[in-house]
């Protein structure tokens, strides 16, 4: 797949030189950040739902609690 993309020739330049610095081509570099965004806002909505979930109930559990629940121990 190809994708156009159209910025200022300064800006063009500085993700070039970013992309350089990191060795990396700068289709590596656009795809890779564009797929790390994408991954911190997934993280994000499950911290959100993971809080949410936590605050409707506190109750946490040990390290030993959670291995014998699970048959670790």
């Amino acid at each position: 797949m190809t994708i156009s993309l159209r910025i200022k020739d300064e800006e063009s330049q500085l993700i070039k030189a970013y992309a350089k610095l990191h060795n990396q081509s700068l289709s590596e570099f656009i795809r890779l950040t564009v797929l790390e965004r994408i991954e911190d806002e997934f993280d994000l909505h499950a911290y959100k739902e993971a809080k949410q979930e936590y605050e409707k109930d506190p109750h946490t559990f040990t390290l030993d609690e959670v291995e014998q629940e699970l048959g670790l121990k």
